[in-house]
């Protein structure tokens, strides 16, 4: 029977699309995957075909005393769950990437003495797998630092980079055109997969802003949340932008191959999926994520030479427009920008997540997933 691979992930996207990738690496070895998480993995589950999804109990170790208190207990009673079925099926390993449910299983592993690895997405270790990092066996990063490691941890370090999702790694190194003098010019603005609120007061007003041969060369595609529709519509509409407003796009790496500059937050997945492409960005950090981690990613690919930060507390309309304005009549700084985020991408991140996952346990090695 091939080996069996258990990976333990929180339910939010950024935690499972690089899960999602390395299980599709390790399929293609021959491997079997077991993905223990929480109750909200349906759409995975369907993506990859043979999946086998195990929901484990799982809390969180935040909201006062008394929700710890009651948050350590559902992780202690997810541990137990966690255990029970990795004696049962004897994974060659387990693969944890971070978020709270990915703690009890984890822990259960590790108290097993099973071979054990931590993916860390973010530039900043999150609070799970800063619990974690002294009791697994090796730990990969996304990012070339990662702050929030130990000394004692940097030595089991690896820097793999961060799995993309297969349709956003099928457009990597499809080059970058900066728009001419009068082409149109394509604008993609995310702020996440229900869009931000920020974004949709300050574009539409940004853009605006701009000189009256720049807008008509426009085209923008922006998700907004759904409450914030009917006026970023009305708003492009007012300035004579055009303007492609949605929830969600089901497309973005096709957007994001077409744009020419992206406006986004700066989550793990989004700035991976930049690199990948190789895309110039402002970068917008959510300034309320855990640790701040997201302005530690864009710090990390703006020093690289592929976007340009903005802290929302001094994001004001006036000042993007005047950026915007020198970004997008400049096509050779558009191209280096491009060019440097292209060079910060890892293509094969999770070829060599699946090779360093395969290496901790050798007698379960599959030949295709050698690095």
């Amino acid at each position: 029977m091939s080996a069996l691979f258990v990976l333990a992930s929180g339910g939010t996207g950024g935690h499972l699309f690089p899960a999602e990738a390395l299980a599709r690496e390790l399929i293609k070895c021959g491997a079997r995957i077991s993905l223990f998480t929480d109750s909200r993995v349906d759409a995975l589950a369907a993506t990859i075909p043979g999946i086998d999804i195990q929901r484990v109990t799982a809390g969180r170790l935040a909201g006062g005393p008394a929700r710890a208190a009651y948050g350590l207990a559902e992780i202690a009673i997810g541990a137990m769950q966690a255990r029970r079925l990795l004696r049962r099926s004897k994974p060659a390993a387990v693969i944890g990437f971070g978020g709270y449910p990915s703690l009890p299983t984890m822990l259960a592993a590790a108290l097993l003495g099973l071979p054990t690895l931590l993916h860390e997405q973010n530039a900043v270790l999150g609070r799970a797998n800063r619990l974690l990092a002294p009791l697994v066996w090796r730990i990969a990063t996304g990012f070339p630092d990662t702050a929030g490691l130990r000394p004692s941890d940097r030595a089991r370090v690896v820097h793999t980079g961060n799995p993309v999702r297969p349709a956003v790694l099928a457009l990597g190194g499809a080059g970058y055109d900066p728009p001419g003098p009068d082409a149109p010019i394509e604008l993609l603005v995310i702020g996440g997969s229900q869009g931000a609120h920020v974004l949709a007061e300050i574009m539409p007003a940004a853009l605006a802003m701009l000189s009256s041969p720049l807008r008509q060369r426009l085209h923008v595609s922006q998700q907004a949340r759904p409450e914030d529709l009917p006026a970023v519509v009305a708003a492009y509409g007012k300035a004579g932008i055009a303007a492609e407003i949605e929830s969600f796009f089901a497309d973005i790496p096709q957007r994001m191959t077409r744009a020419h500059l992206a406006i986004t937050r700066a989550g793990a997945s989004t700035v991976a999926e930049l690199a990948t492409i190789g895309r110039p960005a402002l970068l917008i950090p959510y300034p309320y994520a855990a640790d701040d981690h997201q302005t530690a990613n864009a710090r990390a690919f703006a020093a690289a030479g592929g976007g340009r930060i903005i802290a929302q507390t001094g994001l004001r309309a006036e000042t993007l427009a005047a950026d915007l304005e020198t970004l997008l009549t400049n096509g050779s700084i558009l191209a280096r920008m491009a060019r440097d985020a292209a060079a910060f991408g890892r293509h094969d991140a999770a070829r060599q997540l699946a090779a360093l996952a395969v290496a901790l346990e050798p007698g379960a090695a599959l030949q295709e997933c050698s690095a």
